[in-house]
């Protein structure tokens, strides 16, 4: 139901946004074209250079304000859990890139020459590969998305784990507290507080380190070596 509702809200939000764009943009078109260069510029562009950065711009904007609008909603009053905190939401990412970068390197290279790129190294005695090729395949197949699914859905799961320790602490040490103890809860509180900024910023970190990583994938699928 989270990930229904912040679907919902994060579309309607960029359609207002930008429904009656102009050339001289309004505040709320301006935060969209602000967020949109960044991942263009700063993410996209800064890993695969221009010209290669745009087939997957859409696809890596479409992550970044995915990701980041999933994030947020574990500080959100009455939703309270990030849509990324449980890992259908994150799996589903990952293996999009995996399938996108996968296809991008096949389609650039062919099979046989972008599997030979990715498994077999050059440069190294061909008694090696033994070793070095099997790595490669747990990299290229299993790895690369399985540790975008682990990263986001952990940092998501420990915030909202410590949201809940924080506040619940507050509201035991409030109501059932005595004495002096009942104090204590002030501290409990200052601290989820302080969690809750907290897990703002990892919420944009993760945005940015998730759609970071898939352009930096998709770059090692175009390289002609890696």
């Amino acid at each position: 139901m989270v990930r229904v509702i912040v679907t919902a809200v994060l579309l309607l939000l960029l359609w207002l946004g930008v429904r009656r764009a102009k050339l001289v943009p309004s505040r709320g078109q301006s935060i969209i074209e602000l967020g949109v260069d960044f991942i263009r510029v700063q993410i996209a562009e800064q890993v695969m250079g221009k010209e290669r950065a745009k087939p997957y711009l859409a696809m890596l904007t479409t992550i970044f304000f995915t990701v980041l609008a999933m994030n947020l909603a574990g500080v959100v009053p009455f939703l309270n859990i990030a849509g990324t905190s449980r890992v259908g939401l994150p799996l589903v990412l990952a293996l999009w890139v995996l399938v996108v970068y996968l296809a991008a390197g096949v389609r650039k290279h062919g099979v046989g020459k972008y599997l030979k790129a990715q498994l077999f190294p050059p440069g190294i005695p061909w008694p090696a590969y033994l070793l070095i090729t099997p790595i490669e395949a747990l990299q290229v197949f299993i790895l690369r998305p399985a540790t975008l699914t682990i990263r986001l859905l952990a940092n998501m799961m420990a915030g909202h784990l410590m949201l809940v320790l924080c506040f619940s602490a507050t509201n035991f040490l409030l109501l059932e507290g005595g004495g002096l103890i009942k104090l204590t809860s002030v501290l409990a509180f200052g601290g989820g507080i302080f969690i809750t900024l907290f897990e703002v910023f990892v919420a944009l970190l993760q945005a940015y380190i998730f759609t970071l990583l898939a352009s930096i994938y998709l770059n090692f699928a175009l390289e002609e070596e890696h």
